[in-house]
């Protein structure tokens, strides 16, 4: 239980932000897994530039650590290539 003013700031402002942080790694996982159930390859390259593009923000506003992000965005890429090569 917070005793000071800024302490029960932080307490609401800490929940925001885990709300927010909560939807954008939602959002990242949807965008892969619309890239793995892809059924036809411009189906397929249309999720992937999505999930790239989603994967970029998400560690931008440090959702994600940027290593992470381009770790997926390298092994979504491969599967997509190897798949509909």
């Amino acid at each position: 239980m917070p005793h000071h003013k800024s302490a029960k700031k932080r307490v609401r402002t800490n929940e925001v932000r885990r709300l927010r942080n909560v939807e954008d790694k939602s959002r990242v996982r949807g965008a892969i897994k619309r890239v793995r159930t892809a059924s036809t390859r411009e189906e397929a390259q249309a999720a992937l530039r999505d999930a790239v593009s989603t994967l970029d923000r998400a560690a931008k506003k440090g959702v994600l650590k940027s290593g992470t992000a381009d770790r997926q965005k390298s092994r979504l890429t491969v599967s997509v290539t190897k798949r509909f090569a």
